[in-house]
């Protein structure tokens, strides 16, 4: 028998639904420093010092002038039970992920990973948005607080909390899903769409 695809007002519906639990954090900036500016408060305190640099992190490559202050390299969905790693290479040609859809299986149970570097500059509040669409309906929309970061050589890594993915006849489909990094300053780092399958089971 074939799967009825859910209506209009179905989806308008688990939008409400959803979009009901969205809540803002009322969160203020501190006001930003240069690394430099850091460097020298307090240089004769030697704790301190000691303590900057744990903080600050490794910075011993020289980095290119032209290189961006944070580089997002990659989105992973973690999943215990997926036949094969889920990877968005965001280096590389964004456009691409339009046309090759990740599959997930309903009902299980991930986490997204973002894997990001920070070159120059200490970045505060970073913050990823994801907003999901249906058949051009807003059905979901989530912010997630990754936090400040100073530069070092070596990549962070953000995990999210662990979601379960749609289950049951009406929510398997194709979902159209919007990622942003931003952070306080309202700078874009990166903005990319991607598309997920919900089925059955793991198999196209």
């Amino acid at each position: 028998m074939a799967e009825q695809e859910p209506t209009a007002e179905q989806l308008a519906a688990i939008a409400a639904e959803n979009l009901d639990d969205e809540s803002t954090v009322s969160y203020k900036a501190p006001a930003q420093k240069t690394l430099q500016e850091i460097e020298e408060l307090d240089k004769d305190d030697e704790s301190l010092r000691k303590y900057k640099e744990v903080l600050l992190g490794n910075r011993s490559t020289i980095i290119d002038p032209n290189v961006p202050n944070v580089q997002v390299i990659r989105l992973t969905l973690v999943c215990a039970t997926a036949p094969q790693a889920l990877v968005l290479d965001l280096t590389g040609d964004l456009e691409n992920f339009k046309k090759h859809p990740f599959v997930l299986k309903e009902g299980v149970e991930y986490k997204i990973k973002i894997s990001f570097k920070v070159n120059k500059e200490i970045v505060s509040g970073l913050k990823y948005v994801q907003t999901t669409t249906r058949k051009g309906i807003k059905i979901d929309k989530s912010d997630y607080m990754v936090g400040s970061y100073g530069p070092r050589d070596t990549e962070y890594e953000f995990l999210t909390p662990q979601e379960e993915a749609p289950k049951g006849m009406m929510a398997r489909g194709s979902y159209v899903i919007k990622s942003l990094f931003t952070d306080d300053d309202q700078h874009n780092h990166l903005s990319w769409e991607w598309q997920l399958n919900i089925k059955k089971d793991w198999k196209d």
